[in-house]
Order: structure tokens, then C-alpha cells, then sequence
């Protein structure tokens, strides 16, 4: 039987992808459970990076048993295996790459390829949750151009992301999940990040409009507002970013 070729994305965006770090420790310690313990992260979140890679690569990467005269345990397909294979070589060339090419500044070339237009460079501030059992994590995020973002996690993505205060990270969001209006327009609801800025450019359409903004230290943002408006070119306006629609991602 021909092999299956691996999937890009099952590769992660580095190394340090906390995915591939808990499939290599399956495969040193043959169990799921010692993965996470080793890793540092729950059982749940342990099996949520298995079936998070699994989908990616579209093929199973680990054997699992429980109970039985064993005890059960966890192994590796020869998928998983080529897959950590892959992961290491990919690595070596892309280190070596933006190295040449990017010297002191790699982080501004090694963000994910998404249809996401909003990368926002950024830094962890801190994290928020309502105890151990509530299964959300709020993560508040200060921007590098100033101003703070707030995105919406579960505690096992918050976990796998190894997510602490200090950690620079890419914050995305479409550009059609951001709404843009003048400064002054009534604040929205609870769970809306509300950013200030100034409109760069505007792109008018049919019944909205595209806006490309400005945010504190010329951060740019996209997203549309209604029409009709009165909004031009240097107008102040204000971003309202719902939390749930943020994506984190480890900026290297």
C-alpha cells in the first residue's frame, strides 16, 4: 500500500509546537497519561493535541489500548512516527532559512499562513479564569504598538500553548469578524475589545465598506463597517473585536 503523503499543517507552525512535543512523548514512554505528566499539561489536553495532529495528518499517529493484562499503554503508528521525522527536518530547514533570510528579525516571516489578515504582534499579560474547573481561559494580551487585547481560550488550548505572562504571541482575527465605526459610536457589549485608531484607507462597497486602520505605534488592522457613513481618511474610529474571535498563536 502507497503511503499517504503527510499534510503540511500537521507539521505545526515550529519545533517547540506543544503537540509534537506530547506525540514524542508517547512514543518515549509508550503511555498517554506519562505524555501529559511530563509535559505538564492534563489528560484531557494530552489527548486533545493527539486528535488535534490526528485530523491534520488524516491518519491515526498513535495506537492506544486500556486495561487488559498490560495495564494498556499508547504507541506510535509508523504515520506518527514519519510524522516526527518530518517535524524534525522541517525544522532544521526553516531555522536555517530565516536565519539567511531574516537575521535579528525571523519572528515578522515565521507567523502561520491563514486566511486570517490580522496578525497582530504581541505579548502575554495575564490570564484569567473563574477557578481551576471553569474550562475558559481569558487571555489578556498587550499589543506591541500599546493597548491591550483580550482573546477567549479553553484551559487545554491555554495548556498545549504553554500560554504565561511574558510570551510574545500573534494574535489573528478575520478581517470580517472586526467592526469599525467613528469613535464616538455607542460602546459595544460585554466580550468586545474596543481599539482606537485612525483610517489609513477605505475601500467603499455596495452595503459596507473595507476600512484599514491604524492602532496605537501604526499597528494596522482591517475590518468593514455599514453603509452608508461618513467616514474618509483620517477620521477616528474605534474596532470592535469580539474575544471568542481571536486566535493565539506562538509568534516563534
Amino acid at each position: 500500500m502507497a503511503k499517504r503523503p503527510l499534510s503540511p499543517d500537521a507539521l505545526g507552525y515550529a519545533q517547540a509546537d506543544k503537540r509534537l512535543e506530547i506525540l514524542q512523548l508517547v512514543g518515549a514512554h509508550g503511555s498517554i497519561s506519562q505524555a501529559a505528566r511530563v509535559a505538564g499539561v492534563s489528560y484531557k489536553a494530552a489527548w486533545q493535541a493527539i486528535h488535534t495532529l490526528t485530523n491534520l495528518a488524516g491518519e491515526p499517529l498513535v495506537d492506544s489500548s486500556v486495561g487488559g493484562a498490560g495495564g494498556g499503554g499508547a504507541r506510535l503508528t509508523a504515520a506518527g512516527t514519519r510524522l516526527l521525522a518530518a517535524a524534525e527536518q522541517l525544522h532544521s530547514a526553516r531555522s536555517g532559512v530565516l536565519a539567511r533570510v531574516n537575521g535579528a528579525d525571523s519572528v515578522a516571516l515565521a507567523g502561520p499562513r491563514t486566511s486570517m489578515r490580522n496578525h497582530l504582534r504581541a505579548s502575554v499579560a495575564r490570564l484569567e479564569s473563574d477557578g481551576a474547573r471553569d474550562p475558559m481561559v481569558r487571555v489578556v494580551l498587550v499589543l506591541a504598538g500599546g493597548g491591550e487585547l483580550a482573546a477567549l481560550v479553553t484551559r487545554e488550548s491555554a495548556e498545549l500553548l504553554g500560554l504565561a505572562p511574558g510570551l510574545p504571541a500573534l494574535a489573528l482575527c478575520k478581517a470580517t469578524a472586526v467592526r469599525i465605526d467613528p469613535s464616538d459610536a455607542a460602546a459595544r457589549g460585554a466580550g468586545a475589545n474596543l481599539l482606537p485608531g485612525r483610517v489609513l484607507r477605505i475601500s467603499r462597497g455596495v452595503q459596507r465598506d473595507e476600512v484599514t486602520m491604524t492602532l496605537a505605534g501604526d499597528t494596522q488592522l482591517v475590518g468593514f463597517t455599514a453603509r452608508p457613513n461618513r467616514l474618509r481618511v483620517g477620521s477616528r474610529v474605534q474596532a470592535a473585536v469580539d474575544e471568542s474571535v481571536v486566535v493565539l498563536a506562538l509568534a516563534g
